[in-house]
């Protein structure tokens, strides 16, 4: 019975791999409900400050902000958020790939590129292929911080201001539902006016401003921005969660499948031993 008892051995593993597989889809299912809603109450704040933007620019024609300005550099900036943790199917490997075919496209132009990444798997991915990472932040956990965002990011930012950058991009995966994710670049700078005017307004606002306008203008392109990045940050923790428990729950799945063969398989290794000594038995009894 060596056979029959690796097999137990195996079984015995397979079922406390499915215990695992099966806490960690509750655990992401959890935290799903929670990425969600965050995700969601960041939605309202980013687009309350693309209006005001854009009432604001609206009614001050004259003045353009660096974010609004193109140039001609050579190099082109890529924020790129994934997880830090592993287990979510194929939802990294989703917008590397992406990011590995715009990067691809940006040589083939003589352009290079300068990468800010946000999570431990995007930052070990652009490592290994030489791409120049200027700045990262790893360990965000599970409620992203504005705080611990902007210090990396504001790196591109300035890079754009000098036009040291001709754009800015930002790679996430974007949430759609539990079951489907989508991995998008946007382009984050320079902003398109179309972009902050939409919803404005047909109607030209003009407020009593504290400084001057310039300087509310500056302040409030530079929070929107932000928002947008932490909008990436707060939809990918959702992809995240949901990709996870259901990369979880097809492991749980596979694992009781797989549990099942092996115990057929057991089971006719065991009923064959069993006939295997009767047979001896019987022989044994008619040779006396």
């Amino acid at each position: 019975m060596a056979a029959g008892k690796e097999i137990r051995g195996k079984i015995k593993s397979v079922e406390n791999t499915k215990k695992i597989t099966k806490a960690m889809e509750m655990v992401a299912a959890s935290k799903m409900r929670k990425a969600q809603d965050r995700m969601r109450a960041a939605r309202p704040y980013a687009e309350k400050v693309r209006q005001i933007t854009g009432n604001l620019s609206r009614a001050n024609p004259e003045y353009t902000h660096p974010f609004m300005q193109t140039n001609d550099a050579k190099v082109a900036g890529f924020v790129v958020v994934t997880t830090d943790k592993g287990l979510c199917g194929g939802l990294n490997t989703n917008v590397l790939r992406a990011v590995t075919t715009r990067l691809k496209e940006l040589q083939a132009q003589g352009q290079t590129a300068e990468v800010v990444a946000i999570g431990n798997k995007g930052l070990g991915f652009m490592n290994r292929i030489g791409a120049k990472v200027v700045s990262s932040v790893t360990s965000l956990g599970d409620t992203p911080h504005l705080d611990k965002l902007i210090g990396p990011v504001k790196t591109l930012l300035d890079a754009y201001t000098e036009g040291r950058v001709n754009a800015v991009y930002v790679c996430y995966t974007k949430f759609i539902n539990t079951m489907r994710q989508e991995s998008v670049i946007e382009q984050l700078l320079p902003l398109n006016a179309d972009t902050l005017h939409n919803g404005a307004g047909a109607r030209d606002w003009d407020y009593v401003y504290e400084p001057d306008a310039p300087a509310v203008i500056d302040e409030l392109l530079l929070r929107y921005v932000e928002a947008q990045v932490y909008q990436a940050v707060a939809e990918n923790m959702a992809s995240e969660q949901s990709a996870r428990m259901v990369a979880m729950k097809a492991a749980t799945d596979n694992a009781g499948s797989v549990i099942s063969e092996l115990k057929l398989v057991y089971n006719k290794t065991r009923q064959a031993a069993i006939t295997k000594e009767l047979s001896e038995i019987v022989a044994g009894a008619a040779a006396v």
